[in-house]
C-alpha cells in the first residue's frame, strides 16, 4: 500500500490498556508455556497495531511541521504513551516472573529477556509526568531547528539546505555561509541552554525517583546495553584516542594538502578535493533512479527491497518547507513496510540516504515475517552495523551516482568515516560528563566540550567563522545529544564492525556479503559481539581489535 493511503486513527489508550489488562489476565491463568505464548501472540498484534498508528503520526508531522493535526496527535502520543508503555513494562514482568520462563526463552531468546529486565529498570508509574516533559522538551528541539529560515542570496533556506553551500569549493562561499548558519544557533544560544539544562535536570530527577546515582546508568539502560556497559565503552573510547584519533588527524593532513591550504578551519572540513566534494550527478529522481538500478544488481532480494520503497512511496527523501532536518529510517509493522526520511540537499548526504537508511530498511524488510516480535527490538549498534555496511557493499555502483569522480566519492567516505569516529566518542564522553555532573552550568558544560575537542579533534580551528560554535557550543546542533542520551556511541561501535566488513570486501566480496546477509536476518536474536564473531568479525570491545582495523585501513588507502 502506498504510503499516503496508508489510514491512521488515533489510538485510544483507555481502550488499550482495559485489553493488555486483560491479556496479563490471561496470561497469568494459562496452564503451559504454549498457552502463555499463545496470549502473547495477541499481545504482538495490539502492539504492532500501536506502533503502526503512533509511527504514521510521526512521520507524518516529520514530514510537514506546520500541518496542526498531525502536530496535535504527535502532542498527544507524547503525553500518553508513557503511561501506557509503563503498563507494557509491567506485562513484560510477567513473562519474566512465569513458571514458565525457561521455554519462553526458548521460543522468543534471551536476548529478550534480558531486554525485559533492562525496560524493568528504567520506568515506573512515579516518572510519567517526568517522561512526559522531557518529550515536549525534545519536541520544542525539534520544531525549533524545523523553523530555522536562514537568508542567503536573495532566498530563504533551512538547515539542512544551507549544506551544499558550506561544502562549496570556494572558501569564501563556505565562510559566508559558516557565518549564516552559527548566526542562527547564536539567535537561540539562551533558548538551547535552557532547553537542554531542563533536560539534564528532568532526565538526573528521572534516575533519582528509580533509584539511581545519576542519569547515566539509567540513560544505558534506557538503551538496552544488553551486552556491554559503561567499562567496555569506556575501554572502546581509550582505544579509540590511542590508535585511530593518529589514523583521523593523519587523514586530516592529507585533506589539507590536497585543498592546498597551510591551515585546516573548520570551514574547510566538509571539502575533499580542489575541485570540490564529490556531488551526485543528475537530479534528485536520477539519485532514486540510480538506486533502484543499485539494488537491483546487487542481488535479488536488494532489487525487490527497493521497488518496493519507491512503488510505496516509503522514500519520503525530497526536500521540504516544513520538514524536520535529518534522516531517518522507521517501520509500520501493520504494513510490512520499512519507511526512510530525509532531506536531500545535493551533496553526497544524499547517496548516504540511499545506502545508509536504505541499510536499515533494508534489514526491517529482510526481516518483516519474523513471528518474534521481540527480534524487532535490535539494540542500536546491530541497527547501525546493518546501514554502515551497506554504505560499503555499494561502492562498486558509485559511478551510477558520482559519474567519473567515483573514486573520489569512495576515498572521501573512507576519510570521512574515519574522522567521525573521534567525534562520535566525543559526543560519548561529553554526555557522560554531564550526566555524571548535572550540577553543571551551560558555560561549564560549553568549557568541557572544548576540552573534548583538544583531546579527539587536536587539529580544530573554528577561526572567525563560527563566533557561537567556537566557544564550546558545536554540540548543540547534535540532534541525538537533547533527543537521544547516549546514542551516539551505537555508531563508532558500529562503524568499526562496518569497516570490517569494507577490509574483507577486498578479500572475498562475496562471502563478506553472505556474512551481512545473515548477521541482517539474525535482527536482534542474538547479542552483538556474539553475532558478529559467529558472523566471522571480532568484536570491537576486545584488545587488538582497533589496533587490526586501523592496519587494515592503512593498507586499504
Amino acid at each position: 500500500m502506498k504510503y499516503e493511503e496508508m489510514p491512521y486513527s488515533r489510538i485510544d489508550f483507555a481502550e488499550e490498556t482495559r485489553y493488555l489488562k486483560e491479556l496479563m489476565k490471561r496470561f497469568q491463568a494459562a496452564k503451559s508455556a504454549e498457552e502463555q505464548f499463545a496470549v502473547h501472540q495477541e499481545y504482538y498484534k495490539m502492539a504492532r497495531h500501536i506502533q503502526t498508528e503512533m509511527t504514521l503520526a510521526s512521520t507524518r508531522n516529520s514530514l510537514d511541521t506546520s500541518d496542526a493535526f498531525y502536530d496535535q496527535e504527535k502532542d498527544y502520543y507524547d503525553r500518553e504513551y508513557p503511561a501506557y508503555s509503563n503498563l507494557a513494562v509491567e506485562y513484560a514482568k510477567l513473562l519474566l516472573k512465569s513458571p514458565f520462563r525457561k521455554e519462553l526463552e526458548e521460543i522468543i531468546g534471551h536476548p529478550a529477556f534480558r531486554n525485559m529486565e533492562l525496560a524493568e529498570k528504567s520506568t515506573s508509574e512515579a516518572i510519567i509526568p517526568l517522561k512526559q516533559e522531557e518529550n515536549a522538551l525534545v519536541s520544542r528541539y525539534e520544531k525549533m531547528m524545523a523553523s530555522a529560515a536562514i537568508e542567503w542570496e536573495g532566498q530563504i533556506y533551512n538547515i539542512s539546505q544551507m549544506t551544499p553551500f558550506q561544502r562549496s569549493k570556494d572558501r569564501k562561499v563556505r565562510q559566508e555561509a559558516g557565518k549564516k548558519v552559527d548566526a542562527f544557533y547564536a539567535s537561540k544560544g539562551k533558548e538551547l541552554d535552557e532547553i537542554y539544562d531542563a533536560l539534564v535536570k528532568n532526565r538526573t530527577a528521572q534516575a533519582k525517583a528509580l533509584g539511581y546515582e545519576n542519569f547515566t546508568e539509567l540513560g544505558y539502560n534506557r538503551m538496552i546495553r544488553n551486552s556491554y556497559r559503561r567499562p567496555e565503552v569506556e575501554k572502546f573510547r581509550s582505544q579509540i584516542k590511542e590508535y585511530w584519533v593518529p589514523l583521523a588527524e593523519e587523514f586530516w593532513d592529507n585533506r589539507r594538502k590536497r585543498l592546498g591550504l597551510d591551515k585546516l578551519y573548520f570551514c574547510d572540513e566538509g571539502v575533499s578535493f580542489p575541485e570540490g566534494s564529490p556531488k551526485p550527478i543528475g537530479s534528485y529522481e536520477d539519485t532514486l533512479l540510480a538506486g533502484q538500478k543499485m539494488y537491483r544488481e546487487l542481488s535479488e532480494k536488494t532489487g525487490e527491497f527497493f521497488d518496493f520503497m519507491l512503488d510505496n512511496h516509503l522514500l519520503q527523501v525530497l526536500p521540504g518547507k516544513h520538514k524536520k532536518v535529518g534522516g531517518y529510517m522507521t517501520y509500520m509493522p501493520d504494513f510490512h513496510s520499512p519507511f526512510v526520511f530525509a532531506n536531500f540537499n545535493g551533496t553526497s548526504g544524499d547517496v548516504d540516504v540511499i545506502t545508509h537508511e536504505c541499510g536499515h530498511a533494508f534489514q526491517g524488510y529482510l526481516t518483516a515475517d519474523d513471528p518474534i516480535l521481540e527480534h524487532a527490538d535490535i539494540t542500536m549498534e546491530t541497527a547501525e552495523t546493518h546501514s554502515m555496511s551497506m554504505e560499503f557493499f555499494t561502492n562498486p555502483w558509485m559511478n551510477l551516482f558520482f559519474g567519473d569522480r567515483a573514486d573520489d566519492f569512495k576515498k572521501s567516505q573512507v576519510e570521512d568515516a574515519v574522522a567521525f569516529i573521534p567525534y562520535g566518542c566525543m559526543v560519548d564522553e561529553f554526555q557522560h560528563i554531564v550526566y555524571d555532573h548535572p550540577e553543571m552550568t551551560p558555560a561549564e558544560r560549553k568549557e568541557a566540550w572544548k576540552g573534548l575537542e583538544k583531546v579527539y579533534k587536536p587539529h580544530l580551528d573554528f577561526g572567525e567563522e563560527y563566533p557561537f560554535f567556537g566557544t564550546g557550543s558545536y554540540w548543540q546542533r547534535q540532534n541525538h545529544i537533547y533527543a537521544g542520551p547516549f546514542y551516539y556511541i551505537d555508531y563508532c561501535i558500529a562503524q568499526t564492525s562496518a569497516f570490517q566488513y569494507r577490509i574483507w570486501m577486498e578479500k572475498d566480496y562475496r562471502a563478506a556479503f553472505d556474512s551481512y546477509l545473515k548477521f541482517s536476518r539474525e535482527s536482534g536474536s542474538g547479542f552483538y559481539a556474539e553475532m558478529l564473531e559467529e558472523n566471522g568479525l571480532k568484536s570491537p570491545f576486545k584488545e587488538g581489535t582497533i589496533q587490526e582495523i586501523v592496519k587494515g585501513i592503512r593498507e586499504l588507502l
